[in-house]
């Protein structure tokens, strides 16, 4: 399998909205509806457009996930969850820390397979919220990669 990661463009925002809810709703059933619902409208209508996001594609060209990079910071990673375990997310993480070596990721605790992802892949734990950036019951592991030997 031939994963390519590029820069998105704004063609690519309606799949990586499709990606994102696929992927929230295989993933995050601990949601409760309104507040899925309100995330859902942030992401389509702020995050999404304004993000500095990149694709993952497969050898078809075929989007299968993205990445959200912040300031020195991971602020989203969603893929397919037709093709989760296939390598799109670790691609993408890769690529994530070339861009920032020391990257931070906040990931859900209620989200266990995003915890156990991040940590398989060399982050280390740094702390913990009770609440996602809204106040919203939902708490939140804090993460950064160590980056190279100092």
């Amino acid at each position: 399998m031939n994963i390519v990661i590029r820069k998105a463009t704004s063609a690519d925002l309606p799949r990586a909205l499709e990606i994102w809810r696929a992927a929230v709703d295989a993933t995050h059933g601990f949601l409760k509806p309104q507040d899925r619902a309100e995330i859902d409208v942030m992401v389509a209508q702020d995050h999404l457009p304004n993000a500095d996001l990149w694709i993952a594609t497969d050898e078809t060209g075929a989007v299968r996930g993205f990445l959200g990079m912040g300031e020195n910071e991971i602020d989203s990673l969603f893929v397919d969850p037709i093709v989760h375990g296939k390598g799109y997310g670790s691609a993408l993480v890769a690529h994530a820390l070339q861009l920032a070596p020391e990257a931070k990721v906040d990931a859900s605790e209620q989200a266990s397979n995003a915890v156990a992802f991040y940590e398989r892949r060399g982050f280390m734990r740094t702390g913990r919220s009770e609440t996602d950036p809204m106040g919203r019951p939902y708490p939140l592991i804090h993460f950064r990669f160590p980056g190279a030997a100092r």
